[in-house]
């Protein structure tokens, strides 16, 4: 007559219900950062469009007074950057540029943006069709 010796599955039951019963309390749960009723009910700011053209000029938009383009150099636009922080500092700021241009353009003008205390930097792209 053979018997299943069930004492050595039951030794590593125990052992693994130890390892989980330590482990467990090291792993860090995901946080949700659910917005509060006060702060859904303001309309999201609409973002600074900084335009990066093929021949490598800058143009910006802003998005809240309308789609029309003013054309900038690298002055203008740190100045004009600078008052739109201040007037809000959580203002995003998209980058759209043309396919043409060099990567480096667009790092130069994201080195601009962060130099400015940009708090909120996004590259804008078209959907794939």
């Amino acid at each position: 007559m053979n018997e299943i010796n069930v004492v050595p599955y039951i030794d590593v039951m125990l052992v693994l219900l130890v390892i989980f019963m330590v482990t467990a309390p090291l792993i860090q749960t995901g946080s949700v950062d659910l917005p509060s009723l006060g702060k859904a009910s303001q309309p999201p700011v609409a973002p600074l469009e900084v335009i990066i053209k093929g021949d490598q000029s800058l143009a910006l938009r802003d998005r809240g007074k309308g789609d029309a383009e003013l054309a900038v150099n690298r002055t203008e636009l740190t100045r004009l950057l600078q008052e739109a922080q201040k007037k809000n500092p959580q203002q995003p700021v998209v980058i759209a540029a043309d396919k043409s241009v060099r990567y480096e353009a667009v790092l130069n003008v994201m080195d601009e943006l962060q130099k400015q205390k940009v708090a909120k930097i996004g590259l804008l792209v078209q959907p794939g069709r």
